[in-house]
């Protein structure tokens, strides 16, 4: 039996790093005797969870460029450069069978290293709406699995596969979980649960929201989990109270997701992805200051299609309380959001996508 060999590249932040590590473990399980390494950023958070997750990684040299002018943005074609030489190093002494792509600064020069080496590349694009590096590497790369319908504009439609974001598979039967969840989070369970997301860093315009409404939430009988990001969890956890806990990062997402009734999010690809999956009703708060606005357009991608609802950051100081009220009280309402954004989900997506790393591996070796 053949033991392949398999790049993994996706960083930066956890909706790069999770999907990855997603991937590995189902090659892992298609694949038990695989060599698997990963490559990111080496001053990024994938150089802790990577290894976490039993995974060797390497880093490169690389950073994104800022919006402003400064020694950041001057330093980048010399980091570039370093971290092409580096990818060209770890591929020629690795020798992968495919290399793999899921965001993040190290996948530009791995994936361009690649490439041009004629190792296969398959790249997996998270958001509705490409970031540039995906346009330029989609270009040469052998395979595209997409999230999102209607991507021709951006990519071949002879490389792309719509297969949905990987997404943890404990999270698949969450309704089992329930009581589980109530217990362990000793929460009332005559009560409705808020849970509010706003990334592993936290948002503060969704942080601003809760503790401006947090009184007027918990006068409606409902008491809220509260993941308030490590970046403010110092400045938030005062309001840690009988009704309100106040946590910088929560590690059982499947009991979470059991025990909430409603949910508030951000709009990251993997978030919208998971929630789909989760299939509880949510209000959607996309950060307006990402490339491309593309929380905004993954967000909507659920919205149209009834299976969730949506809120401006300008909007929130007038009309979230009584979006939230109006919610709370339709149960039919709540329904129908759940009915239709389970219709959107993808659980089988981790599966599919090492399907189309499969069929590279197989074109590779001529085997039709």
């Amino acid at each position: 039996m053949t033991k392949y060999k398999f790049i993994l590249s996706g960083g930066g932040t956890g909706g790069h790093i999770y999907p990855a590590i997603a991937i590995a473990n189902e090659l892992m399980l298609r694949f038990p005797d695989a060599e698997i390494l990963f490559v990111g950023a080496q001053d990024k958070m994938e150089m802790q969870k990577v290894p976490q997750a039993g995974y060797a990684i390497k880093g490169l040299w690389i950073s994104g460029l800022q919006r402003k002018i400064n020694l950041q943005n001057a330093m980048f074609p010399f980091k570039l450069v370093d971290s092409l030489w580096k990818s060209r190093k770890i591929i020629t002494a690795f020798k992968p069978d495919v290399v793999i792509g899921t965001g993040g600064f190290a996948s530009g020069p791995l994936l361009q290293m690649a490439n041009s080496m004629n190792i296969p590349t398959l790249i997996q694009e998270q958001n509705s709406f490409p970031g540039i590096t995906n346009k330029l590497l989609g270009k040469k790369a052998h395979s595209i699995c997409v999230a999102y319908e209607n991507l021709e504009r951006f990519f071949s439609k002879n490389k792309m596969c719509l297969t949905g974001n990987p997404v943890r598979q404990d999270l698949i039967d969450i309704d089992s979980k329930r009581e589980q969840a109530i217990e362990y989070f000793k929460l009332d369970p005559n009560k409705k649960t808020l849970l509010v997301l706003g990334g592993s860093l936290g948002a503060r315009r969704i942080n601003q929201l809760i503790e401006k409404s947090r009184t007027n939430i918990i006068s409606q009988e409902v008491q809220i989990i509260w993941q308030c990001g490590k970046l403010y969890f110092e400045e938030y956890k005062k309001y840690e109270a009988h009704n309100i806990q106040v946590v910088p990062f929560i590690e059982k997402m499947d009991l979470v997701y059991a025990a909430a009734d409603i949910i508030i999010s951000r709009a990251g690809a993997s978030s919208v992805s998971e929630l789909c999956i989760v299939g509880k009703p949510v209000i959607y708060i996309p950060s307006p200051n990402v490339a491309e606005d593309h929380q905004t357009k993954n967000a909507k991608a659920i919205v149209d299609q009834g299976g969730a609802l949506l809120l401006k950051e300008y909007e929130l100081d007038t009309v979230f309380e009584t979006v939230f009220k109006e919610l709370l009280l339709d149960t039919e309402k709540q329904k129908q959001l759940s009915a239709n954004c389970k219709a959107l989900a993808r659980p089988k997506a981790t599966q599919d996508i090492v399907n189309e790393i499969v069929k590279l591996i197989e074109k590779k070796k001529g085997v039709r």
